[in-house]
């Protein structure tokens, strides 16, 4: 299984150049770690940044400078500070390429639940339903079950939606999958992991053909 940087690597591989990216909170962070050599894009946070970079090294943190989940961050050269109003207007006028988010639950139709656990108390949906009624690409970054075992890829979501129909992709800690009409598609598996322990972690829709490869990084 992979564990949450080898998820984030994995996305990264799907970075194409010149796209604005916006990274979600969690694991999707992590994303602009490993951005593939001779590929350069500009990582948009809601909060109003344009340009970020990677985490800073210990004892190189700026307090004031974080990104959408309160976590200390860089900016690379030419990157821009603004107000969350501007953010959004980019966001909303589908300036972003790539939304990469963090999920609880996806449907095999593509339905994600993202943001509440009813009876849980939380700060608000943020900028989520924004992002993935603008983005054209949404990849989500997620672990395939939760503790229990129980998989969190679903016929349909039992929580609250974030979005309906949206997610393009899974990057789990067992496979990569795409979101197709007919449900999740196997595009890789992680290294180690057989293709029936996939079958058996998914509770939606699984299609399989053909062999299927191992994740390379």
């Amino acid at each position: 299984m992979l564990n949450k940087n080898q998820i984030a690597q994995r996305i990264a591989q799907e970075l194409r150049n010149g796209w604005y990216v916006n990274l979600g909170i969690g694991i999707p962070t992590l994303v602009a770690n490993y951005v593939p050599k001779g590929v350069e894009v500009e990582f948009q946070s809601e909060n109003g940044i344009l340009g970020m970079g990677p985490f800073p090294y210990e004892g190189d943190e700026d307090a004031d400078m974080i990104n959408a989940g309160k976590q200390t961050v860089t900016l690379l050269p030419g990157a821009s500070v603004f107000d969350s109003a501007t953010s959004f207007a980019m966001i909303r006028g589908k300036h972003v390429q790539l939304t990469v988010l963090g999920a609880m639950e996806v449907s095999q139709n593509g339905d994600i639940a993202n943001w509440k656990i009813p009876g849980k108390m939380v700060k608000g949906m943020g900028g989520a339903m924004d992002l993935v009624a603008s983005a054209d690409n949404i990849i989500v970054a997620m672990m395939h079950t939760n503790r229990e075992g129980e998989s969190k890829l679903l016929k349909s979501c039992s929580l609250p939606l974030t979005g309906v129909a949206c997610v393009k992709k899974i990057v789990s800690n067992l496979a990569v999958l795409d979101v197709t009409e007919h449900g999740f598609k196997l595009i890789e598996r992680a290294p180690g992991v057989s293709v029936e322990e996939i079958v058996n972690a998914t509770e939606g829709n699984l299609i399989v053909e053909g062999e299927i490869p191992e994740m390379s990084f």
